[in-house]
């Protein structure tokens, strides 16, 4: 190999190694970058020719080697709807186009190119989007409102409609309550509050009166003093000797299919609003019974009304599933979080932004639940950078100890062909 060669292969470590310092340099400075993957250096020889009887001069040259598969430390979170993976998946994004405004309405546009973070550090922003710290769009699976269906079809940028919850007008209430076998001539009452269409809470008065001669028979009158007319329904119910319920007669009102119900339709806001008042399955000690005692004893009710809320925050489960608080205590799921994964993801094609792309290497995404084989969902954390700075810092030494000796062989081939020149002279 010529003096030429020497020079020539010196050249192309300084050029290694000056790779070698920008990913080291990069590693360090990104260090405590959220979802941050390293990138490490190895190097390839590259011999032009050699034989036997001559060695023809070698380079080098210096390869990522990137370490997508290589988790960082998990750690908890202040924020809530901050998200970590642990396992090989990644969270589907999307980065923002241009805004477009229609009739006065601006809406979010989105780059058609599907993305994959690790950077889990997601917030509500304005528009109700949920954002990282590097500005990717988190996208999910949407759910229907009604249905509750998640539709796996298609992923999209979630967004969180921020409005207030509608009223929900009751429409069923559960008691459970006993009443004495030894009653006083005083009928014995509770109330109970419902929902009306608007969200008004509305009295619902349940006074119960042994039937005279009639051995564990009461009548039960339900009146409303905002229902027009305020009488709303009336039944008679029988008891076991056991005390259980046996059955129930309506009166106004009617008993639908199930036994243990009355329905009624109190007339609120000039229209009619049916309600189930279910006290428990005919023979079963839950729901409305009547034991010895004097007076009335409730144990519980519930009803599944609720008045207008505004919204109150964004929960995220371990399973990915997004849901939407409301003041009311009301509470609805809005989306689902999948999980993309890759046959080679060390094959991604990294951007800036702690985001990647697919390649033809690291082969399409497959896009599963939570759980499935993208990994598990650490709620309330975030995953730190995967470098290790007492590794780079060992790295940063030997990069510079190489590049300082490939140095001093181009200083020595330079004075070895000063010398040359100087010989003719």
């Amino acid at each position: 190999m010529s003096i030429f060669g020497a020079l020539d292969t010196s050249v192309s470590g300084l050029q290694a190694q000056s790779s070698a310092f920008t990913n080291i340099s990069d590693n360090i400075a990104n260090s405590q970058t959220i979802g941050y993957k390293g990138v490490n250096t190895h190097f390839t020889n590259y011999l032009v020719q050699s034989t036997a009887s001559n060695n023809g001069p070698d380079s080098v040259v210096a390869n990522p080697e990137y370490t997508n598969t290589v988790e960082g430390t998990i750690t908890q979170s202040s924020n809530p709807l901050s998200l970590a993976i642990n396992g090989n998946g990644y969270f589907n994004v999307s980065l923002p186009g241009p805004t477009t405004t229609t009739a006065g309405k601006t809406t979010q546009t989105f780059d058609a190119q599907q993305y994959y973070t690790r950077a889990g550090d997601f917030t509500l922003n304005s528009s109700g989007y949920l954002v990282n710290g590097a500005g990717a769009y988190l996208d999910g699976w949407s759910v229907n409102p009604t249905t509750g269906t998640v539709n796996t079809s298609s992923l999209a940028p979630i967004q969180v409609s921020q409005g207030a919850s509608p009223p929900v007008p009751t429409s069923n209430v559960t008691l459970s309550a006993t009443l004495p076998t030894t009653p006083s001539s005083t009928p014995v009452t509770t109330q109970v509050d419902v929902y009306d269409s608007l969200g008004n809470m509305q009295p619902l008065n349940l006074s119960w009166s042994p039937v005279t001669g009639s051995a564990n028979t009461w009548t039960l009158n339900v009146s409303s003093p905002n229902a027009t007319p305020s009488t709303v329904g009336s039944a008679t119910m029988a008891f076991n000797t056991n005390g259980t319920l046996s059955s129930i007669t309506a009166g106004t009102g009617t008993t639908p299919a199930a036994a243990g119900q009355l329905q009624i339709s109190p007339s609120y806001n000039g229209s009619a609003q049916p309600i189930t008042l279910d006290f428990g399955a005919p023979g079963s000690t839950a729901g409305l019974t009547q034991y010895a005692g004097t007076s009335l004893n409730l144990q519980g009710v519930s009803q599944n009304g609720s008045p207008s809320g505004a919204f109150s925050n964004l929960s995220i489960d371990t399973q990915g599933n997004i849901t939407a608080n409301y003041t009311n205590g009301f509470s609805k799921q809005i989306a689902q979080i999948p999980l993309a994964s890759f046959a080679s993801p060390d094959a991604l094609q990294n951007k800036s932004g702690q985001i990647e792309t697919a390649t033809q290497a690291s082969g399409a995404a497959t896009i599963n639940a939570v759980g499935g084989s993208g990994g598990a969902l650490v709620t309330g954390s975030v995953e730190n950078s995967n470098v290790d700075i007492a590794t780079q810092f060992t790295d940063l030494i030997n990069a510079q100890q190489a590049y300082t000796a490939n140095t001093k062989v181009v200083t020595a081939a330079q004075q070895i062909l000063t010398t040359t020149v100087n010989m003719v002279q």
